[in-house]
């Protein structure tokens, strides 16, 4: 697959795929696929019928459907009426999903059929996808321009308050065609697992269309290990996948394998691991691993990198080179380039560059700069606040944040947004949210003082039912209050040496009982990094999360001789409760 000369929209784009391979399978899911012509007719109806619903250019149309065929449907329907998708991971809390319909300005709704009452309180119209049989055999009349909006994205905000970042048709389409980026074939089946709020669909819809590929949507990534990755991979016949970086580094290390099946992996939103790249080329994957970097705002990658055993036996995996169109700059903070091997921020411009914050003018002139070249132009840049440092031979290595941001999972989490998040309960009289560990391992603690009425249990259970998952601090610990500097100032410091004696002494101590409950307690340990567990102490409670959750599960079964079933053990997250399980299976 190579770039997408002479055509400069999404909807151009299909149209193009749709002329090239009419008859081959565009989408598929567990219960149906639909041919890119098929696909071309459904999404002509939805067009249509949001037409009917006054949807015109750069109207803001809320997605709010489940991942199925359908999802494709609705994105194109969206496009070739006019209108910009907004699209709502159904798995996001009440109070996330309706900031995102409001903040986003969407006068829409489109969703499943009987899911009225899903969104009592949001003000938009609310039509049904199903609706559009009423449409069959019309197409949508809207004029499509490049430089239309085609995506609203929203990532964190340093002030508590989301970005909801405006992407316009060419900047997606100068990303799908890009062959700087892993390159598809018309054969390929792309796995889409992504979230579809987070821009990694970009390269499962978009990249796959752009190519005349399939692509396949497949459960969860926790479903998939829980149900054996590699075997699945195998099962829905996937050749290429991008996942979230997190996922390679937990998932090799129990199974080098999972992703063999695989002719194109990818990874990216946080730092790729060596070790684990060993892991992977040392079995019998015999694709080509990319490590690709790119924030939301430049449109989901500006460089990419093919890893190889060099890279794998070095202390760092590079991000590579820019893809194709891509201009990036490392710049100190009198916006000039330093020397190779120099620290400085990254800068990228070129066609992926998005238009900017919606609403937020300040914010998008303090992010979005016009940035001298060398030669004396001005290039409209965007600024990343990555660290980073370019090698004699031109290849980018990623070194790390300038500011507060952090990555969780492989997202991009303000810890004052998650602040923001806590405070909006009356009971919570103050909250400060620090990060804690490192890489795999890093996770969000909450510092809360609390009304007593309110207790930590009851606090967690509604973090998880209003903030993304991503977004919920693993550990909470509450304060008398939160310490200050002389200058009145939060004393992090001191914070994190509370946190600090917290890990060493942890609560009440219960020894472990039996010989499977010391196994997990040095198990839990390992996987955690923290000095001493206890019998009583709950995996998730100690910062664990799906994907270690898997690790353990694999290494319980293997190394115990067990048949322990993942829901069982996301049923006892309790150390000893764990150990009882274990116990039945063997």
């Amino acid at each position: 697959m190579t770039s997408t000369p002479g055509v400069g929209t999404l909807t151009g784009l299909f149209s193009r795929s749709v002329r090239l391979h009419p008859g081959r399978i565009a989408v598929s899911d567990d219960r149906r696929s639909l041919t890119y012509a098929e696909l071309d007719r459904e999404s002509d109806a939805v067009g249509a019928l949001l037409r009917s619903h006054g949807v015109g250019t750069e109207d803001r149309v809320g997605l709010y459907v489940n991942r199925s065929v359908q999802l494709l449907v609705a994105v194109l329907g969206i496009l070739k009426a006019g209108g910009v998708y907004v699209a709502v991971d159904t798995r996001y809390p009440e109070a996330r999903r309706h900031m995102m319909l409001g903040k986003s300005g969407a006068e829409v709704v489109l969703t499943e059929d009987g899911w009225e009452d899903r969104l009592d309180g949001t003000a938009a119209k609310i039509v049904a996808v199903s609706d559009r049989s009423a449409f069959e055999g019309r197409r949508a009349e809207a004029v499509v321009e490049p430089q239309h909006a085609a995506s609203v994205l929203f990532t964190s905000g340093s002030s508590g308050e989301p970005k909801a970042i405006v992407l316009e048709h060419r900047n997606l389409v100068s990303f799908a065609g890009n062959p700087g980026m892993p390159v598809l074939r018309p054969e390929d089946r792309t796995g889409q697992v992504s979230s579809v709020s987070f821009d990694a669909f970009h390269f499962e819809m978009w990249s796959t269309l752009a190519a005349g590929a399939r692509t396949v949507i497949l459960p969860t990534v926790p479903e998939l290990l829980a149900a054996g990755f590699r075997q699945q991979m195998e099962r829905y016949g996937i050749t290429a996948m991008v996942v979230p970086t997190m996922v390679v580094n937990h998932v090799v290390h129990e199974d080098q394998d999972a992703f063999a099946p695989l002719r194109v992996l990818g990874a990216g939103g946080d730092v790729l691991l060596p070790s684990a790249c060993r892991s992977l080329l040392s079995g019998s994957f015999t694709g080509s691993l990319y490590n690709c970097y790119g924030p939301a705002e430049i449109t989901t990658g500006c460089t990419a990198h093919l890893v190889t055993r060099e890279d794998a036996e070095s202390d760092v995996v590079p991000i590579g080179r820019p893809i194709e169109g891509a201009t990036v700059r490392v710049l100190d903070a009198g916006l000039r380039p330093v020397a190779p091997g120099e620290i400085g921020e990254l800068f990228v411009g070129g066609p992926g560059v998005a238009r900017g914050y919606q609403d937020q003018d300040d914010l998008t002139r303090e992010r979005f700069l016009d940035v001298p070249d060398e030669d004396g132009t001005v290039l409209r840049m965007y600024r990343t606040g990555d660290l980073a440092r370019q090698r004699a031979d031109g290849v980018l290595v990623f070194v790390g944040r300038a500011d507060d941001q952090v990555k969780i999972r492989g997202y991009r989490v303000e810890p004052g947004e998650v602040e923001r998040g806590l405070r909006r309960y009356p009971e919570v009289l103050e909250a400060v949210v620090l990060a804690d560990g490192e890489g795999n391992d890093r996770r969000l603690v909450a510092f809360v003082v609390l009304d007593a009425a309110l207790g930590v249990e009851e606090l967690r259970a509604r973090a998880e039912r209003d903030l993304a998952d991503f977004m919920v601090p693993s550990r909470f610990v509450v304060q008398d209050e939160i310490p200050v500097t002389v200058n009145g100032k939060r004393d992090v410091e001191a914070l994190r040496e509370v946190l600090a004696a917290q890990q060493a002494g942890g609560t009440a101590y219960a020894e472990p009982r039996s010989e499977t409950e010391r196994y997990l307690t040095g198990l839990w340990a390992e996987l955690l990094n923290v000095e001493r567990v206890g019998r009583d102490e709950d995996f998730f409670g100690l910062g664990g999360h799906s994907l270690l959750a898997f690790r353990m599960h694999h290494r319980i079964n293997r190394e115990l001789n067990a048949r322990l079933t993942f829901p069982t053990l996301l049923d006892n997250t309790v150390l000893k409760d764990l150990a009882a399980a274990v116990d039945a299976t063997r």
